[in-house]
C-alpha cells in the first residue's frame, strides 16, 4: 500500500520476475536471462536519459555489479527494479564525473516508454507520452523532473521507490514527477492529445 493509502497494483510480470530472481540467485542461468530481459529495457532507457549515447556501456557496467551482488538482494519485483536502478544511476554518475559533464537532458527511444496502459488518468498519461513529440518535450524538462519521470515511466517505479533511488524525500520526487508530467500534459494537450490523455493527470499523482 502506498502513502496515499492505495494498494499498488501488481504488474502481471511481477510474479514471474520474482520467481526468476529467486532461481537466478541459486545459479539458474535461464532464470537470469529472464530477469535480464524483463529489467534491462528500463535500465537502458534510464541510463540513456542520463548519459545519452554512452548508455549501453554504462548499463553493461551496472549489470556487472548486479550480477556480482545478486545473491544479496532481498525484496519483491518493485524492490528489485529500484535496486537495479540505483546501481545504474551510480554507474551513470560515475561516468559523468569521469567525463566532467552534467547529466544530459532526458533522451529515450520510443520503445522504452511503451509500457502497458491502465485504468486511471496517470496510466493514460504514461501511455500518451510514447510519441516522438513527447520525447522531445521530456528532453526539455528540468533535470529533477526529467529523472523523476524516467524512473516512474521508463523504469516503472512507485513514488517511494523512485525517491530511494534519488536519495530524496518521496514528497519531493512525487512533486517533481507531478510537475514534469503536468507540464507534458499541458504541452501535449496544446498539441491535440486525444480526450482522456494526460491533461487530467494532475488529479492522480
Amino acid at each position: 500500500m502506498n502513502q496515499a493509502g492505495r494498494v499498488r497494483r501488481e504488474r502481471p510480470q511481477d510474479r514471474v520476475l520474482e520467481e526468476a530472481i529467486t532461481r537466478a540467485q541459486e545459479g539458474d542461468e535461464e532464470a537470469f536471462a529472464t530477469v535480464y530481459r524483463t529489467v534491462h529495457p528500463g535500465i537502458l532507457g534510464y541510463t540513456r536519459g542520463l548519459v545519452g549515447d554512452d548508455a549501453e556501456d554504462v548499463a553493461a557496467e551496472a549489470w556487472l555489479e548486479i550480477t556480482r551482488d545478486l545473491r544479496r538482494f532481498r525484496g519483491d519485483a518493485n524492490g528489485f527494479r529500484g535496486w537495479t536502478a540505483t546501481i545504474a544511476r551510480h554507474r551513470a554518475l560515475d561516468h559523468l564525473r569521469r567525463q566532467k559533464v552534467r547529466p544530459r537532458s532526458a533522451f529515450v527511444d520510443p520503445s522504452m516508454l511503451e509500457l502497458p496502459g491502465g485504468l486511471n488518468t496517470h496510466d493514460q498519461a504514461i501511455e500518451a507520452i510514447t510519441t516522438q513529440q513527447a520525447l522531445r518535450l521530456i528532453a526539455a524538462l528540468p533535470q529533477d523532473q526529467a529523472e523523476a519521470v524516467l524512473l516512474r515511466v521508463v523504469v516503472g517505479l512507485t513514488g517511494p521507490a523512485a525517491a530511494r533511488v534519488l536519495g530524496k524525500r518521496p514528497g519531493a520526487v512525487r512533486s517533481a514527477a507531478h510537475r514534469g508530467l503536468k507540464r507534458l500534459a499541458r504541452q501535449l494537450g496544446d498539441r491535440g492529445v486525444p480526450e482522456g490523455g494526460p491533461h487530467t493527470l494532475g488529479k492522480s499523482l
